[in-house]
């Protein structure tokens, strides 16, 4: 079993950053790909960044330039940087972690981004 714990997530003004992280445990394997996934009100959740025990990153259209990904193998974590946040970048961010063709969910942080 894989566990995921979330920090991170509250409200942000406009243009403003904000930082999440994730904590993973349990039965890790050391390939697999952890990430963040997003569902904003009234949309489907969506991929915001991805990477690789060996750091190879993929972004979602919607943040590239803008989010930025990254770990800490050591410790299991992942980061993610948010800059120049927008009103839509509102949603429940989640992480998520994959591997053996198994795929794990955290419980979601909520990040709103308004004045």
């Amino acid at each position: 079993q894989v566990q995921l714990v979330e920090s991170g997530g509250g409200l942000v003004q406009p243009g403003g950053s904000h930082g999440l992280s994730c904590a993973a445990s349990g039965s890790i394997s050391g390939l697999h790909v952890m990430g963040w996934y997003r569902q904003g009100p009234g949309k489907q959740r969506e991929l915001v960044a991805t990477i690789s025990s060996d750091r190879i990153t993929n972004y979602g259209d919607s943040v590239k330039d803008r989010f930025t990904i990254s770990r800490d193998n050591g410790k299991n974590t992942v980061y993610l940087r948010m800059n120049s946040l927008k009103s839509e970048d509102t949603a429940v961010y989640y992480c998520n972690l994959q591997q053996y063709a198994r795929s794990y969910w955290g419980q979601g942080k909520q990040v709103t981004v308004s004045s």
